[in-house]
């Protein structure tokens, strides 16, 4: 209004009075900004072979539970967590299974790592996901066959598509510990990867913070 009445030569600065009309009155719309939103899906996997002790186990689970807490404060809208439990062969199991089963025989790591996969291709998109993979074993495999195959289901599909990536291992006295080395000597410092050594109750914490210090 006052535009109009400076443009007409009637506006009078002795006398400001401004009548709007109508045709003065002009509304703003908003715009809608489309933002992504994303959930998160934390697979848990573990090793229920022989070789880990029920020490070990209970270890993995004190740690998982306290890594899903922090998640939860993290994701408070959306986060999936399931949960793969392997031995020789793996499978997926409900929370109660996982914290409570007790299992033995031997091991292949690569079997959790290949349901892993599969899980998320048919139901978490990594592009559409925060993806976030745990897996806890005492290192022990069944050959460096299976170690290999490991390592390449890491290099082609996990660590160039999901969030992180990260290997516990628990101190066993049944355990080679060879898996961690074989890891770390493949990647390195390599960026999505996490590995930790929790020899006891007590480097619980430490390795938690190894996992989540990043803040990925």
């Amino acid at each position: 209004a006052l535009r109009r009445q400076l443009m007409s030569g009637i506006y009078d600065p002795a006398d400001p009075i401004i009548f709007p009309f109508r045709e003065d009155k002009r509304y703003r719309s908003w715009k809608v900004k489309q933002e992504p939103d994303y959930g998160a899906v934390v697979i848990y996997m573990m090793d229920v072979s022989g070789s880990m002790g029920g020490e070990q186990k209970e270890i993995v689970r004190a740690e998982a539970f306290w890594i899903d807490t922090w998640l939860r404060s993290q994701y408070k809208k959306k986060l999936d967590t399931r949960y793969i439990v392997h031995d020789a062969a793996a499978k997926e199991v409900d929370q109660e299974t996982f914290f409570r089963l007790k299992e033995s025989g031997g091991t292949k790591i690569s079997s959790a790592y290949q349901l892993a996969h599969d899980l998320l291709l048919a139901h978490y998109p990594p592009e559409e996901w925060n993806v976030y993979c745990f897996h806890f074993s005492d290192g022990d495999n069944w050959g460096g066959d299976d170690t290999a195959r490991c390592v390449r289901l890491l290099e082609d599909f996990f660590l160039p598509s999901i969030n992180l990536f990260c290997y516990g291992q628990v101190k066993s006295a049944y355990g080679s510990g060879q898996f961690k080395k074989d890891l770390d000597n493949h990647f390195g410092a390599r960026d999505g990867l996490i590995t930790s050594e929790i020899a006891s109750r007590d480097g619980i914490m430490d390795s938690i913070k190894e996992f989540l210090g990043k803040g990925k």
